[in-house]
């Protein structure tokens, strides 16, 4: 006889995971949430008023190889953060707040305190962007997933008035190019930052290069939400265009919110890239271009503004705590021959 435990799923540990979770989960909920955790079901009433017309902005990702950081550093309360903050990033990014957000946590085996130590960083920073975390998927699968092996993808669903949707539509030469510091990789790029620095480093080491943190340290140093700045922006109508700065850098990433007939010129001398980038770049004698295309290099949004308007945009981004950059501007495109 082959229990479901001996073959690899262990339902008792999947209910504990549960029983812990439940308040941290229960804590993120926002009125308009209308169902508890373990309903078939997530259930959700959107406060519509003073809208014209509503528009739902949705966005799903996931962490990538950062997870495995996390893995040998035994630290796994910082990987549910960078996700709930890189999707509420995207849909704020297109003008809209989040409402609510929800998560896949794939495990070969399910271990309770890794993952009470995840989804706590998923209601950690559901309650910091006001967000809910109304449900979510613990799938326990030995034949899909390694020993310590894990998966985590998020949702997040965002609500905007139709006509304050930010497409970048209206970007155009002229205008300026407001750069905000991310807390340092993020969570893209780690396949090529963990090839370079696994091969000198164990996540203990503490490099000079790093200013007091260990390498476990300074990688996962959690992906920030730039909610509140975009927000600020936003509702002053200062934003023409935001542009999240996730995989393919600041090239790939400022081409999805210029349009055909404009091009963004980045002055990558504007400031001071942090030192896990120049770590990366010169152990592995990585080329520039891929620096470039692989990394976010200190910046993790950019805000494309007026040219008038760039000195007020500062102004009131200072106002509330951030560190501006001006780091190029938008041209017109050189016409081919």
């Amino acid at each position: 006889m082959t229990t479901y435990k001996e073959a690899g799923v262990d339902v008792e540990a999947g209910e504990e995971t549960v029983d812990r979770i439940r308040s941290s989960v229960q804590d993120t909920f926002t009125p308009g949430v209308l169902a508890d955790i373990g309903a078939f079901g997530s259930l959700f009433e959107p406060d519509l008023e003073g809208m014209d017309a509503p528009v739902l902005v949705s966005s799903i990702d996931g962490v990538g190889t950062k997870l495995k950081v996390a893995s040998r550093a035994g630290r796994y309360d910082t990987v549910g953060q960078d996700l709930v903050n890189h999707c509420v990033n995207d849909v704020a990014a297109c003008g809209a707040r989040p409402l609510y957000f929800l998560d896949y946590y794939g495990v070969g085996t399910l271990e309770p305190d890794t993952a009470e130590a995840v989804v706590g960083g998923f209601a950690t920073a559901c309650d910091e962007n006001e967000c809910a975390l109304v449900g979510g998927e613990i799938a326990e699968m030995p034949d899909v997933y390694g020993e310590g092996d894990f998966d985590l993808v998020g949702t997040v669903v965002g609500l905007v008035d139709k006509g304050k949707i930010v497409t970048g539509e209206e970007v155009g030469p002229g205008d300026v190019l407001l750069g905000l510091p991310s807390t340092g990789i993020h969570t893209n790029g780690y396949t090529l930052a963990r090839s370079v620095l696994f091969d000198a480093y164990t996540v203990n080491d503490y490099p000079s290069e790093l200013g007091g943190r260990s390498v476990g340290e300074a990688l996962l140093r959690v992906h920030r939400s730039y909610l509140r700045p975009i927000r600020s922006l936003v509702e002053s109508g200062l934003a023409k265009g935001l542009a999240h700065i996730t995989g393919g850098g600041l090239p790939n990433n400022l081409g999805r919110v210029v349009p055909e007939g404009s091009t963004a010129v980045v002055d990558y001398d504007a400031w001071d890239r942090p030192s896990i980038f120049s770590l990366i770049q010169e152990l592995g004698d990585v080329p520039e271009a891929d620096m470039r295309q692989t990394f976010n290099l200190g910046v993790g949004l950019v805000a494309v503004v007026r040219a008038d308007d760039a000195a007020d945009a500062v102004g009131q981004l200072k106002s509330i705590g951030e560190s501006p950059i001006r780091i190029g501007r938008i041209e017109a495109a050189a016409e081919s021959s």
